[in-house]
């Protein structure tokens, strides 16, 4: 399927839009990554940015959680990898916020 033709003004307005999206993605990993937001209360926001992210880089946002410890905890709560946080079903998300805690 190809993709629609822009005119400049629908491709100038979808970058600002796109550009917006990273910068609210970024704020809220960074209030979990000072503490400000936990993990869970990050789960259980119900706006589009949050559920966007991916799990992993939700865990590397944890302070002292890394590449491999994010695995080891997805692995833990069998999350696929690829998963993000608004596809998690409720077991998955109780079984990462109690890895997450040990």
């Amino acid at each position: 399927m190809a993709l629609p033709k822009l005119t400049p003004e629908q491709r100038q307005a979808a970058l600002v839009k796109a550009a917006e999206t990273r910068t609210a993605r970024a704020k809220l990993l960074a209030e979990v990554k000072n503490g400000a937001l936990s993990l869970e209360q990050l789960l259980g926001r119900e706006d589009d940015i949050a559920k966007r992210i991916k799990v992993s880089q939700a865990l590397r946002a944890l302070p002292g959680v890394g590449t491999v410890k994010a695995a080891q905890l997805m692995a833990q709560a069998d999350v696929d990898e690829a998963r993000r946080l608004g596809g998690l079903g409720t077991q998955q998300r109780r079984k990462l916020i109690e890895a997450v805690g040990r």
